[in-house]
C-alpha cells in the first residue's frame, strides 16, 4: 500500500500547505540523532559500561573465540600444525564414535551413558532440595537462627572442588594394612548398620563402582543445595503477606499455605531454574569427578568430560575429543529447546 501526505502530515487550511504533526517531528529528530542520544547514554552511564567491559572480554576469549577450535572436529589432528592448516577429514570422528564397533565407540557410548545418568539422578534428587530448604528457611522465624543455617548451608558451595572432593575421599576411604589405617568413617557408619559389607568397607566405597553415583549424588546436594535455595527463597519471600492472611482466614494450616498460596506463586521461578538446569544436563563438569573416579569405577564414573580428558590430553587424539565434546553440546541445546518448548505450551512460562 502507498501511503498518503495525510497518513503523517497536517493540512494548513489557512496557507492550505502541509506540515508535520509535532509527533512526527520528535519521531523524525530522534532518528536522526539516534547515535548522538546513544552516546550521550553511555557517557552519562559510563561506570556502569566500564563495569560491562570484564564480562564482555570473558564471554570473548573463553565462549567465542574457542568456537574456532570445533573444526577439530572435523579435520585430522596434528600435534604439529594448526587447526587452520589441517586437512579435511569430513565427519569420519562422529561415525567412528557413533558406530566404529570398537573399543572407542564403546567407551564412547558408556560415556554418554553415565553422564546421562548423573545428570538425570542430579534433575531427581537434586533439583527438589534447595526448594525445600527455601520452605524451611522460610517457616523459620528467627531471623538470627535463619541466618546462621543458611550461611550452614552455603559454605559448601565456596570450597573449592579439590577440598570437597579430598572431604569425600577420606569419608569414604579405604583400609590400609601397611600403613595401619580404619576405612574412613562413612564406610565404617555404614557397614555398623549393615547397609554395606564390611569387606565393601575396607576396600574405600570409591573403589566400587556400584556406589560411586551415589556418592557423587550426596556430596553433590551437600555442596550446592544451600547456594541454589537463594533463588527460590528470593521468591517465596517477595509473595505479599495479604495472600497468608487470606488463606488463613479460609482456615488453611502450614502445609494447606505451601499447596496453595507458596507453590503456585514461586511456580515461575521454578520452571525457569528448571529449564536452564535441564540445559546443563549434560555439561557435567570433568573436574569433580576426575577426582573421585579411577580406572576400576570407569563403568560408571566415565563421562564425556573425561572421556575427551582422556583422549584429548593424554591420548592426544584432540579430533575425537572434540567431536564428542560437540555431540554433548548439540545434545544440551536441543534438551533446552524441548523444555522451553514443553513449558510455554503447559504453562505458558519460558526463557524465550
Amino acid at each position: 500500500m502507498k501511503g498518503q501526505a495525510g497518513d503523517f502530515l497536517i493540512l494548513d487550511k489557512a496557507t492550505g500547505t502541509y506540515r508535520e504533526s509535532p509527533e512526527q517531528l520528535v519521531r523524525d529528530d530522534v532518528e536522526k540523532h539516534y547515535w548522538l542520544h546513544v552516546g550521550r547514554t553511555i557517557l552519562k552511564d559510563w561506570r556502569l559500561y566500564v563495569m560491562l567491559v570484564p564480562t564482555i572480554l570473558v564471554f570473548l576469549f573463553w565462549r567465542y573465540l574457542p568456537m574456532y577450535e570445533l573444526l577439530g572436529s572435523f579435520k585430522v589432528s596434528d600435534q604439529v600444525k594448526s587447526v587452520a592448516d589441517q586437512y579435511f577429514a569430513g565427519f569420519s570422528y562422529f561415525k567412528r564414535l557413533l558406530v566404529g564397533g570398537d573399543t572407542l565407540s564403546t567407551e564412547f557410548w558408556r560415556a554418554m551413558r553415565n553422564t546421562f545418568l548423573l545428570s538425570f539422578y542430579g534433575l531427581l534428587f537434586g533439583f527438589p532440595m534447595p526448594i525445600l530448604l527455601a520452605l524451611f528457611f522460610n517457616e523459620i522465624r528467627s531471623n538470627i537462627a535463619r541466618s546462621v543455617y543458611q550461611v550452614l548451608t552455603y559454605l559448601p558451595k565456596f570450597m573449592s572442588t579439590v577440598v570437597m572432593t579430598s572431604l569425600v575421599t577420606m569419608l569414604v576411604k579405604q583400609a590400609s594394612a601397611t600403613m595401619g589405617t580404619q576405612p574412613g568413617i562413612v564406610s565404617q557408619a555404614l557397614a555398623s548398620l549393615g547397609l554395606i559389607s564390611q569387606d565393601a568397607a575396607r576396600a574405600g566405597l570409591l573403589n566400587n563402582p556400584n556406589f560411586f553415583r551415589a556418592i557423587y549424588q550426596i556430596s553433590g546436594i551437600w555442596e550446592t543445595a544451600g547456594y541454589d535455595s537463594i533463588v527460590f527463597f528470593a521468591a517465596i519471600i517477595a509473595i505479599s503477606p495479604t495472600s497468608y492472611e487470606a488463606a488463613q482466614i479460609d482456615g488453611a494450616n502450614k502445609m494447606a499455605q505451601m499447596r496453595y498460596v507458596v507453590l503456585p506463586s514461586i511456580l515461575s521461578t521454578v520452571v525457569i531454574m528448571l529449564i536452564t538446569r535441564i540445559g546443563s544436563m549434560l555439561s557435567i563438569g570433568y573436574e569433580k569427578v576426575l577426582l573421585l573416579y579411577n580406572p576400576n569405577t570407569y563403568v560408571t564414573a566415565d563421562v564425556v568430560s573425561t572421556f575427551a580428558q582422556r583422549y584429548g590430553l593424554a591420548g592426544s587424539q584432540k579430533g575425537i575429543a572434540s567431536a564428542a565434546e560437540m555431540m554433548n553440546n548439540i545434545i544440551g541445546m536441543l534438551l533446552v529447546i524441548g523444555a522451553n518448548t514443553i513449558a510455554r505450551k503447559a504453562s505458558n512460562v519460558s526463557l524465550y
